[in-house]
């Protein structure tokens, strides 16, 4: 009753948080069974700030605004109300009231339906519902893993952006991530989608060895050398430091390493692996996964900046003008700065789209327009309903 559109027909985004949904729940039903409240209610909370809030709904938030009730809509708005009954469900025991207020909106059209069928929804409080039972099917932990390098390399991309000051809505060109093995290329090539979107890239370029591309060099761990080495450490830290870059490949490749002339055997635990920025390019790593982003940005790029700042401004106008969200729109600017005009021209069709305008004109004279701080500018602009 929870999820009418048949499951082969959702989303993979939608399939992979109900997999996450039903591993959490198993792990949540067992830290009950054990007395241990604490862990439970962390695993529902990393679970719904994490995936379902920070993830899910955040890259599905088109989805859930498109028009008309397509089977991609409906899909996404029964998978979330599906989740959200079973966390009402896993939180009563320690949040009741809440769990109950959740449950009771989540299940509200499930009862006037079923009156107007004339078979009252007898369950009225989360307290006497039936706990939820998974469905082992839909447990998919190849595509869990798919996206946990999904998330792993956004997060990667967004870190390098936040350091280096380039703000997500200025689009890139590419990303180049090394890849160790076919499955992991596979994998991240399932969610590649939702990559590019998410950290607004154009593409992703796959190497297969990161050492002819991307420089590398390895230091030793000595915290985690010593206990094992002792008063050999030196010699395996020269050996560790003499590393070429095939040995540094093998390394990453087996989490092993022979050094030679030697019986000292290493990990990855036991060395810090650094990637060397390459001309043009920011590096990040996190343990095995490396990104490298192409921070170009070409004029075509700086464009399609300049138009998704300005949408950004406009629905910020929008809300503070008191709009409501399906009014329909017209917006004069007023032609103060040629790059910004051109931006905005050469994507009148996708700004016009992404704010509800039916209408975009640059003006040469704008009597009573509102000033918006742009970057180092402030512009004027007007914006009325049609």
């Amino acid at each position: 009753e929870f999820n009418r559109l048949p499951y082969e027909k959702l989303s993979e985004l939608d399939r992979w948080i109900l997999s996450k949904l039903l591993t959490m729940i198993s792990e949540v039903d067992e830290a009950y069974e054990n007395y241990e409240p604490t862990k439970a209610g962390r695993l529902i909370q990393d679970f719904v700030c994490d995936h379902l809030s920070n993830w899910y709904v955040r890259l599905g938030r088109r989805r859930f605004w498109a028009g008309e009730m397509t089977e991609d809509k409906q899909g996404a708005y029964e998978t979330l109300q599906h989740c959200l009954v079973a966390v009402a469900q896993l939180m009563s025991p320690i949040a009741p009231f809440y769990g109950d207020w959740l449950y009771k909106n989540m299940t509200d059209h499930v009862r006037e339906s079923a009156k107007e069928k004339g078979t009252p929804f007898q369950v009225d409080s989360v307290h006497l519902s039936n706990f939820h039972t998974p469905i082992p099917e839909w447990i998919d932990k190849d595509l869990e893993e798919s996206m946990d390098l999904a998330q792993r390399i956004c997060s990667l991309v967004h870190s390098i952006r936040k350091t280096n000051r380039i703000k997500v809505r200025q689009p890139l060109s590419k990303i180049l991530v090394p890849v160790l093995s076919e499955k992991t290329r596979e994998q991240i090539r399932s969610v590649e989608d939702l990559i590019k979107t998410e950290v607004n890239i154009k593409a992703i370029e796959y190497l297969d060895d990161a050492s002819g591309v991307l420089s590398k060099k390895v230091k030793p761990n000595f915290k985690a050398l010593g206990p094992k080495f002792g008063k050999e450490m030196k010699a395996v830290a020269d050996g560790i430091l003499a590393m070429s870059s095939e040995a540094i490949a093998q390394l990453e490749q087996t989490d092993s390493y022979l050094i030679p002339n030697t019986s000292y055997q290493i990990t990855k635990a036991e060395v810090e692996i650094l990637t060397e920025d390459l001309p043009g390019y920011l590096s990040a790593k996190d343990n095995d996964i490396t990104v490298a982003l192409d921070i170009t940005i070409t004029p075509a790029l700086k464009q399609e900046g300049i138009a998704r700042d300005f949408v950004n401004r406009i629905q910020n106008l929008r809300k503070d003008s008191g709009f409501d969200v399906t009014d329909k729109i017209s917006i004069q600017l007023l032609d103060t700065d040629a790059e910004v005009s051109e931006g905005v021209r050469e994507y009148k069709d996708f700004i016009s789209q992404e704010v509800q305008a039916l209408s975009l004109e640059i003006v040469s004279e704008l009597a009573d327009g509102q000033e918006i701080e742009f970057e180092e500018l402030t512009l004027v602009a007007k914006i009325a309903v049609v």
